[in-house]
């Protein structure tokens, strides 16, 4: 269930936007549905244009609400980039592991990413689709190696099976929040709520302590 009505009562002390991008079909609203409400939809429909869910999470005993955004892949709806991009301090760059295409454009979706947004967003590189091993087109290598040599995150998932799903977010959302603690206190508490550029902020490996964290060969 989204807590988009649940946050009324509670002190939300950071908002981070994060933005899905890849090719359509890959499965992006399907991983949207499934962290946020934990839905998964056998016949889900293209999405048009731009929406978006949140979720409210504790990390570090902080209160963070997670604005996840979701575009359609299609060439026609490029004309949203700027301000899709606009103020996101993530991003879930997802391709589907059993069509070779959709991998082959992480490259040239990075490259867009990189021109709209800060050059300091946490990205994760998403395999979508796990649960249908018998049909890899992605060997995980090729997507470790691309990831390593772009200083992504990693992890493969499975929306239908919510495999990885959950960890995939919170990865990015902790590391997010990683950064953003380090600034406020280098900012010595004052102007925090401005501190949301980035600029030369070193990104920190989340701790090593899940297994789907150790898979996911995380912004290293």
């Amino acid at each position: 269930m989204s807590n988009l009505y649940g946050d009324y009562n509670k002190k939300i002390d950071y908002v981070f936007k994060v933005v899905l991008i890849g090719d359509s079909a890959v499965g992006k609203s399907q991983l949207l549905a499934r962290f946020s409400r934990n839905e998964f939809s056998v016949d889900s429909k293209a999405t048009i244009g731009v929406e978006f869910q949140t979720k409210t999470l504790v990390i570090d005993q902080k209160t963070v609400k997670a604005q996840i955004w979701d575009t359609a892949g299609q060439e026609r709806y490029r004309a949203v980039t700027s301000a899709y991009y606009r103020g996101a301090v993530g991003a879930m760059l997802v391709y589907d592991m059993t069509k070779r295409q959709s991998f082959d454009h992480m490259a040239r979706w990075l490259e867009e990413l990189r021109g709209h947004a800060d050059k300091n967003i946490v990205v994760m590189l998403i395999g979508n689709k796990s649960d249908l091993g018998s049909l890899r087109a992605v060997p995980v290598e090729d997507a470790q190696e691309f990831a390593e040599r772009e200083n992504l995150c990693f992890m493969e998932t499975s929306a239908l099976e919510t495999t990885n799903v959950e960890s995939a977010f919170l990865t990015v959302l902790t590391e997010i929040y990683r950064i953003m603690a380090k600034k406020s206190l280098a900012a010595d508490g004052s102007d925090s709520g401005k501190s949301m550029s980035f600029k030369g902020t070193a990104i920190i490996v989340p701790g090593q302590d899940s297994d789907s964290e150790k898979k996911s060969g995380c912004c290293g």
